[in-house]
Protein backbone atom coordinates (compact mmCIF):
# COMPACT_ATOMS: atom_id res chain seq x y z
CA UNK A 1 0.00 0.00 0.00
CA UNK A 2 1.35 3.41 -0.94
CA UNK A 3 1.94 5.94 1.79
CA UNK A 4 0.35 9.35 1.46
CA UNK A 5 0.95 12.81 2.91
CA UNK A 6 -1.77 15.44 2.80
CA UNK A 7 -1.10 18.98 1.65
CA UNK A 8 -3.49 21.10 3.77
CA UNK A 9 -4.51 23.60 1.11
CA UNK A 10 -7.76 24.08 2.99
CA UNK A 11 -9.77 22.14 5.59
CA UNK A 12 -10.67 18.61 4.44
CA UNK A 13 -14.23 17.59 3.77
CA UNK A 14 -15.79 14.11 3.87
CA UNK A 15 -16.72 12.39 0.62
CA UNK A 16 -20.34 12.90 -0.35
CA UNK A 17 -20.70 16.13 1.61
CA UNK A 18 -20.98 18.66 -1.20
CA UNK A 19 -24.33 20.19 -2.19
CA UNK A 20 -25.87 18.98 -5.47
CA UNK A 21 -25.06 22.18 -7.33
CA UNK A 22 -22.23 22.86 -9.74
CA UNK A 23 -19.33 24.84 -8.30
CA UNK A 24 -17.70 27.41 -10.54
CA UNK A 25 -15.20 25.77 -12.85
CA UNK A 26 -16.25 22.24 -11.89
CA UNK A 27 -17.81 19.55 -14.07
CA UNK A 28 -19.76 17.31 -11.68
CA UNK A 29 -22.89 18.71 -10.11
CA UNK A 30 -22.95 16.33 -7.14
CA UNK A 31 -20.70 14.30 -4.88
CA UNK A 32 -22.39 10.97 -4.10
CA UNK A 33 -20.64 8.67 -1.65
CA UNK A 34 -18.24 6.16 -3.17
CA UNK A 35 -19.68 2.70 -3.86
CA UNK A 36 -17.36 0.97 -1.36
CA UNK A 37 -18.37 3.09 1.63
CA UNK A 38 -20.47 1.45 4.35
CA UNK A 39 -22.54 4.59 4.87
CA UNK A 40 -24.37 6.49 2.14
CA UNK A 41 -24.88 10.24 2.51
CA UNK A 42 -27.68 12.23 0.96
CA UNK A 43 -27.66 16.01 0.72
CA UNK A 44 -30.61 18.25 1.40
CA UNK A 45 -30.81 21.98 0.77
CA UNK A 46 -31.62 23.81 4.01
CA UNK A 47 -31.37 27.24 2.42
CA UNK A 48 -27.82 27.92 3.54
CA UNK A 49 -26.25 26.52 0.40
CA UNK A 50 -27.57 29.17 -1.99
CA UNK A 51 -24.93 30.92 -4.06
CA UNK A 52 -26.97 33.62 -5.80
CA UNK A 53 -25.83 37.12 -4.93
CA UNK A 54 -29.39 38.41 -4.63
CA UNK A 55 -30.69 35.44 -2.66
CA UNK A 56 -32.52 36.82 0.44
CA UNK A 57 -32.07 33.59 2.42
CA UNK A 58 -28.30 33.82 2.16
CA UNK A 59 -28.21 37.61 2.52
CA UNK A 60 -26.47 37.91 -0.84
CA UNK A 61 -23.34 36.15 0.43
CA UNK A 62 -21.57 33.82 -2.01
CA UNK A 63 -20.01 30.60 -0.76
CA UNK A 64 -16.22 30.38 -1.07
CA UNK A 65 -14.87 28.71 -4.20
CA UNK A 66 -14.37 24.96 -4.13
CA UNK A 67 -10.59 24.67 -3.93
CA UNK A 68 -8.37 21.78 -4.97
CA UNK A 69 -6.72 19.59 -2.33
CA UNK A 70 -3.64 17.53 -3.16
CA UNK A 71 -2.39 14.48 -1.28
CA UNK A 72 1.16 13.23 -1.88
CA UNK A 73 1.47 9.52 -2.59
CA UNK A 74 4.53 7.29 -2.29
CA UNK A 75 3.83 4.28 -4.52
CA UNK A 76 6.22 1.32 -4.65
CA UNK A 77 6.13 1.19 -8.47
CA UNK A 78 5.26 3.74 -11.14
CA UNK A 79 4.82 1.68 -14.35
CA UNK A 80 1.43 -0.01 -14.60
CA UNK A 81 1.09 -3.09 -16.81
CA UNK A 82 -2.16 -4.35 -18.35
CA UNK A 83 -3.40 -7.05 -20.72
CA UNK A 84 -6.71 -5.45 -21.63
CA UNK A 85 -8.14 -6.34 -25.07
CA UNK A 86 -9.64 -2.84 -25.32
CA UNK A 87 -6.41 -0.80 -25.35
CA UNK A 88 -3.44 -0.77 -27.70
CA UNK A 89 -0.63 -0.66 -25.12
CA UNK A 90 0.58 -2.92 -22.34
CA UNK A 91 2.09 -0.34 -19.98
CA UNK A 92 1.39 3.20 -18.82
CA UNK A 93 2.23 5.76 -16.14
CA UNK A 94 -0.21 8.02 -14.31
CA UNK A 95 1.52 10.80 -12.33
CA UNK A 96 -1.77 11.81 -10.71
CA UNK A 97 -5.02 10.28 -9.45
CA UNK A 98 -8.11 12.34 -10.11
CA UNK A 99 -8.12 15.14 -12.65
CA UNK A 100 -8.69 18.83 -12.18
CA UNK A 101 -9.92 19.19 -15.76
CA UNK A 102 -13.27 17.95 -14.44
CA UNK A 103 -14.51 16.39 -17.71
CA UNK A 104 -17.99 15.20 -16.87
CA UNK A 105 -17.73 12.12 -19.12
CA UNK A 106 -14.36 10.91 -17.77
CA UNK A 107 -14.31 7.10 -17.58
CA UNK A 108 -11.65 7.31 -14.81
CA UNK A 109 -14.05 8.86 -12.28
CA UNK A 110 -15.09 5.51 -10.70
CA UNK A 111 -11.47 4.85 -9.67
CA UNK A 112 -11.80 7.49 -6.94
CA UNK A 113 -14.15 5.16 -5.08
CA UNK A 114 -11.12 2.95 -4.32
CA UNK A 115 -9.75 5.88 -2.32
CA UNK A 116 -12.93 6.19 -0.24
CA UNK A 117 -13.91 9.30 -2.19
CA UNK A 118 -16.69 10.30 -4.54
CA UNK A 119 -16.34 9.96 -8.31
CA UNK A 120 -18.23 13.26 -8.46
CA UNK A 121 -16.79 16.55 -7.23
CA UNK A 122 -14.11 14.75 -5.18
CA UNK A 123 -12.59 13.33 -8.38
CA UNK A 124 -11.79 16.80 -9.68
CA UNK A 125 -11.01 18.55 -6.38
CA UNK A 126 -9.30 15.93 -4.18
CA UNK A 127 -6.26 14.85 -6.14
CA UNK A 128 -3.27 12.61 -5.51
CA UNK A 129 0.23 13.38 -6.80
CA UNK A 130 3.23 11.04 -7.06
CA UNK A 131 6.37 13.20 -6.64
CA UNK A 132 8.61 10.10 -6.43
CA UNK A 133 7.67 9.12 -10.00
CA UNK A 134 10.95 10.28 -11.54
CA UNK A 135 13.09 8.32 -9.08
CA UNK A 136 10.92 5.20 -9.37
CA UNK A 137 10.97 5.32 -13.16
CA UNK A 138 14.78 5.47 -13.22
CA UNK A 139 14.91 2.45 -10.93
CA UNK A 140 12.41 0.42 -12.95
CA UNK A 141 13.94 1.19 -16.35
CA UNK A 142 17.39 0.29 -14.99
CA UNK A 143 16.24 -3.10 -13.73
CA UNK A 144 18.15 -5.86 -15.53
CA UNK A 145 14.89 -7.69 -16.29
CA UNK A 146 13.17 -4.70 -17.88
CA UNK A 147 12.44 -4.95 -21.60
CA UNK A 148 11.45 -1.70 -23.33
CA UNK A 149 8.14 -1.18 -25.05
CA UNK A 150 6.29 2.06 -25.67
CA UNK A 151 4.88 3.59 -22.47
CA UNK A 152 1.60 5.49 -22.77
CA UNK A 153 0.93 8.69 -20.81
CA UNK A 154 -2.50 10.26 -20.37
CA UNK A 155 -4.43 7.02 -20.55
CA UNK A 156 -6.35 7.46 -17.29
CA UNK A 157 -6.01 11.06 -16.11
CA UNK A 158 -4.28 13.94 -17.87
CA UNK A 159 -0.56 14.27 -17.01
CA UNK A 160 -0.75 17.97 -17.93
CA UNK A 161 -3.71 18.89 -15.74
CA UNK A 162 -3.39 22.28 -13.97
CA UNK A 163 -1.55 21.03 -10.85
CA UNK A 164 1.32 19.89 -13.12
CA UNK A 165 2.36 23.55 -13.30
CA UNK A 166 3.31 23.34 -9.63
CA UNK A 167 4.45 19.73 -9.21
CA UNK A 168 6.18 19.21 -12.60
CA UNK A 169 6.02 15.43 -12.18
CA UNK A 170 5.38 14.88 -15.89
CA UNK A 171 8.41 16.99 -16.78
CA UNK A 172 10.56 14.84 -14.49
CA UNK A 173 9.21 11.67 -16.10
CA UNK A 174 9.99 12.98 -19.59
CA UNK A 175 13.54 13.81 -18.53
CA UNK A 176 14.01 10.15 -17.55
CA UNK A 177 12.61 8.90 -20.86
CA UNK A 178 14.98 11.24 -22.67
CA UNK A 179 17.98 10.09 -20.64
CA UNK A 180 17.20 6.40 -21.30
CA UNK A 181 16.14 6.93 -24.94
CA UNK A 182 12.85 5.27 -24.03
CA UNK A 183 9.82 5.77 -26.34
CA UNK A 184 6.67 7.38 -24.96
CA UNK A 185 3.29 8.49 -26.29
CA UNK A 186 1.27 11.32 -24.74
CA UNK A 187 -2.47 12.05 -24.82
CA UNK A 188 -3.61 15.37 -23.36
CA UNK A 189 -6.17 18.16 -23.47
CA UNK A 190 -3.69 20.71 -22.19
CA UNK A 191 -1.70 23.45 -23.89
CA UNK A 192 0.79 22.94 -21.04
CA UNK A 193 2.45 20.18 -23.07
CA UNK A 194 4.20 22.93 -25.05
CA UNK A 195 6.18 23.83 -21.89
CA UNK A 196 8.19 20.65 -22.42
CA UNK A 197 9.14 21.19 -26.06
CA UNK A 198 12.78 21.47 -24.99
CA UNK A 199 12.60 17.76 -24.06
CA UNK A 200 10.10 16.56 -26.67
CA UNK A 201 11.81 18.12 -29.70
CA UNK A 202 15.13 16.20 -29.38
CA UNK A 203 13.21 13.02 -28.51
CA UNK A 204 11.11 13.44 -31.65
CA UNK A 205 14.26 13.71 -33.78
CA UNK A 206 15.22 10.24 -32.51
CA UNK A 207 11.68 8.92 -33.19
CA UNK A 208 11.09 8.39 -29.48
CA UNK A 209 7.81 10.23 -28.99
CA UNK A 210 4.50 11.28 -30.49
CA UNK A 211 1.55 13.17 -29.02
CA UNK A 212 -2.21 13.39 -29.41
CA UNK A 213 -4.42 16.34 -28.53
CA UNK A 214 -7.94 15.44 -27.49
CA UNK A 215 -10.51 17.89 -28.86
CA UNK A 216 -14.20 17.11 -28.44
CA UNK A 217 -15.80 20.35 -29.60
CA UNK A 218 -15.07 23.83 -30.95
CA UNK A 219 -18.10 25.22 -29.11
CA UNK A 220 -16.58 27.23 -26.25
CA UNK A 221 -19.79 27.15 -24.20
CA UNK A 222 -20.05 23.37 -24.44
CA UNK A 223 -16.33 22.91 -23.77
CA UNK A 224 -16.35 25.13 -20.70
CA UNK A 225 -19.31 23.25 -19.22
CA UNK A 226 -18.28 19.73 -20.23
CA UNK A 227 -14.50 20.09 -19.65
CA UNK A 228 -14.36 23.10 -17.32
CA UNK A 229 -10.64 23.29 -16.50
CA UNK A 230 -9.14 21.84 -19.66
CA UNK A 231 -7.48 24.20 -22.14
CA UNK A 232 -9.93 25.94 -24.45
CA UNK A 233 -10.34 24.45 -27.94
CA UNK A 234 -8.32 27.27 -29.59
CA UNK A 235 -5.43 26.68 -27.16
CA UNK A 236 -5.46 22.96 -27.96
CA UNK A 237 -5.28 23.70 -31.69
CA UNK A 238 -2.42 26.09 -30.94
CA UNK A 239 -0.62 23.28 -29.09
CA UNK A 240 -0.94 21.07 -32.18
CA UNK A 241 0.72 23.75 -34.30
CA UNK A 242 3.56 24.32 -31.85
CA UNK A 243 4.27 20.61 -31.52
CA UNK A 244 4.25 20.16 -35.29
CA UNK A 245 6.61 23.12 -35.72
CA UNK A 246 8.98 21.44 -33.24
CA UNK A 247 9.02 18.26 -35.31
CA UNK A 248 6.82 16.18 -33.00
CA UNK A 249 4.37 13.81 -34.70
CA UNK A 250 0.92 14.93 -33.59
CA UNK A 251 -2.47 13.29 -33.86
CA UNK A 252 -6.01 14.37 -33.10
CA UNK A 253 -8.28 12.45 -30.74
CA UNK A 254 -11.93 13.25 -31.39
CA UNK A 255 -13.44 11.72 -28.35
CA UNK A 256 -15.65 11.06 -26.81
CA UNK A 257 -18.16 11.57 -29.58
CA UNK A 258 -21.55 11.99 -27.93
CA UNK A 259 -24.43 11.19 -30.29
CA UNK A 260 -26.71 14.18 -30.71
CA UNK A 261 -24.41 16.54 -28.79
CA UNK A 262 -20.98 16.91 -30.43
CA UNK A 263 -20.65 14.15 -33.04
CA UNK A 264 -21.65 16.57 -35.82
CA UNK A 265 -18.34 18.41 -35.24
CA UNK A 266 -16.07 15.41 -35.81
CA UNK A 267 -15.14 16.13 -39.43
CA UNK A 268 -14.50 19.85 -38.96
CA UNK A 269 -12.25 19.18 -35.93
CA UNK A 270 -10.24 16.64 -37.92
CA UNK A 271 -9.92 18.99 -40.90
CA UNK A 272 -8.69 21.87 -38.77
CA UNK A 273 -6.15 19.64 -37.03
CA UNK A 274 -4.91 18.40 -40.41
CA UNK A 275 -4.52 21.98 -41.64
CA UNK A 276 -2.26 22.61 -38.63
CA UNK A 277 -0.09 19.60 -39.39
CA UNK A 278 -1.68 16.71 -37.49
CA UNK A 279 -0.88 13.46 -39.29
CA UNK A 280 -3.00 10.77 -37.62
CA UNK A 281 -6.19 10.44 -35.62
CA UNK A 282 -8.31 8.29 -33.37
CA UNK A 283 -11.82 8.56 -31.99
CA UNK A 284 -13.94 7.12 -29.22
CA UNK A 285 -17.66 7.04 -28.56
CA UNK A 286 -18.93 8.00 -25.11
CA UNK A 287 -18.91 5.25 -22.50
CA UNK A 288 -20.59 5.55 -19.11
CA UNK A 289 -19.30 2.93 -16.65
CA UNK A 290 -20.54 2.77 -13.07
CA UNK A 291 -20.89 6.24 -11.46
CA UNK A 292 -20.11 8.09 -14.69
CA UNK A 293 -23.62 7.46 -16.01
CA UNK A 294 -25.64 9.23 -13.27
CA UNK A 295 -23.11 12.07 -13.14
CA UNK A 296 -23.27 12.55 -16.91
CA UNK A 297 -27.08 12.39 -16.96
CA UNK A 298 -27.29 14.93 -14.14
CA UNK A 299 -25.06 17.29 -16.14
CA UNK A 300 -26.92 16.60 -19.39
CA UNK A 301 -30.31 17.44 -17.86
CA UNK A 302 -28.87 20.79 -16.74
CA UNK A 303 -26.96 21.66 -19.93
CA UNK A 304 -29.23 20.29 -22.66
CA UNK A 305 -32.57 19.25 -21.11
CA UNK A 306 -34.39 19.25 -24.46
CA UNK A 307 -31.94 16.76 -25.94
CA UNK A 308 -31.16 14.65 -22.87
CA UNK A 309 -33.65 11.84 -23.53
CA UNK A 310 -32.68 11.51 -27.19
CA UNK A 311 -28.95 11.45 -26.40
CA UNK A 312 -29.37 8.79 -23.71
CA UNK A 313 -31.56 6.74 -26.06
CA UNK A 314 -28.76 6.70 -28.64
CA UNK A 315 -26.21 5.71 -25.97
CA UNK A 316 -28.39 2.84 -24.70
CA UNK A 317 -29.02 1.63 -28.24
CA UNK A 318 -25.23 1.37 -28.68
CA UNK A 319 -24.93 -0.61 -25.43
CA UNK A 320 -27.62 -3.24 -25.91
CA UNK A 321 -30.22 -1.30 -23.91
CA UNK A 322 -27.89 -0.50 -20.99
CA UNK A 323 -26.07 2.69 -20.10
CA UNK A 324 -22.79 0.83 -20.63
CA UNK A 325 -21.87 -2.62 -21.90
CA UNK A 326 -18.30 -3.00 -23.22
CA UNK A 327 -19.21 -6.14 -25.15
CA UNK A 328 -21.48 -3.94 -27.26
CA UNK A 329 -19.77 -0.57 -27.40
CA UNK A 330 -16.10 -1.60 -27.29
CA UNK A 331 -16.07 -4.97 -29.03
CA UNK A 332 -14.64 -5.48 -32.50
CA UNK A 333 -18.07 -6.14 -33.97
CA UNK A 334 -20.00 -2.84 -34.13
CA UNK A 335 -23.62 -3.86 -33.70
CA UNK A 336 -25.77 -0.73 -33.96
CA UNK A 337 -26.55 1.66 -36.85
CA UNK A 338 -25.56 4.90 -35.08
CA UNK A 339 -22.21 3.53 -33.93
CA UNK A 340 -21.55 2.18 -37.43
CA UNK A 341 -22.39 5.58 -38.91
CA UNK A 342 -19.93 7.42 -36.63
CA UNK A 343 -17.20 4.90 -37.46
CA UNK A 344 -17.90 5.12 -41.20
CA UNK A 345 -17.79 8.91 -41.11
CA UNK A 346 -14.52 8.83 -39.21
CA UNK A 347 -12.98 6.30 -41.61
CA UNK A 348 -14.01 8.39 -44.62
CA UNK A 349 -12.47 11.54 -43.16
CA UNK A 350 -9.27 9.73 -42.21
CA UNK A 351 -8.93 8.53 -45.80
CA UNK A 352 -9.60 12.03 -47.16
CA UNK A 353 -7.00 13.66 -44.89
CA UNK A 354 -4.36 11.00 -45.36
CA UNK A 355 -4.53 9.90 -41.74
CA UNK A 356 -4.50 6.27 -42.90
CA UNK A 357 -0.88 6.42 -43.99
CA UNK A 358 1.29 3.95 -42.12
CA UNK A 359 3.46 5.53 -39.44
CA UNK A 360 6.91 4.35 -38.46
CA UNK A 361 6.88 2.69 -35.07
CA UNK A 362 8.70 4.46 -32.28
CA UNK A 363 12.31 3.30 -31.99
CA UNK A 364 13.04 0.75 -29.26
CA UNK A 365 16.59 0.05 -30.40
CA UNK A 366 18.07 3.20 -28.85
CA UNK A 367 17.14 2.25 -25.28
CA UNK A 368 20.15 2.33 -22.96
CA UNK A 369 20.61 2.51 -19.21
CA UNK A 370 22.80 5.62 -18.71
CA UNK A 371 26.32 4.99 -17.42
CA UNK A 372 25.78 7.28 -14.44
CA UNK A 373 22.98 4.93 -13.34
CA UNK A 374 24.31 1.51 -14.41
CA UNK A 375 27.92 2.27 -13.50
CA UNK A 376 28.99 0.25 -16.55
CA UNK A 377 30.59 1.58 -19.71
CA UNK A 378 29.09 0.53 -23.04
CA UNK A 379 31.46 -2.03 -24.60
CA UNK A 380 30.65 -0.74 -28.10
CA UNK A 381 30.55 2.98 -27.33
Amino acid sequence: MARAAHLPLHPPRPGGSEPPSKGKGRGARSNATGRYESEKRETEDDGWGATQKNDPVNDGEELPPLRTEVTLESPKKIITFNNSPYVGFDRSINPYRGCEHGCIYCFARPSHAYMGLSPGIDFETRLFAKPSAQRLLEKELADKNYRPRVIAMGTNTDPYQPIERKFQIMRGILSVFSKFNHPVTILTKAHLITRDLDILEPMAKKNLTRAMLSITTQDKTLARSMEPRASSPPKRFEAIKRLVDAGVQVGIMTGPMIPGLNDDEMETIMEKAADLGASFSAHTILRLPLEVSPLFQEWLEAFAPNRANRIMRHIRDMNGGRDYDPQWSRGRDIKTPYAKLINQRNAAMRAKLGFNRERAKLDLSLFRVPVEISGQMDLFA
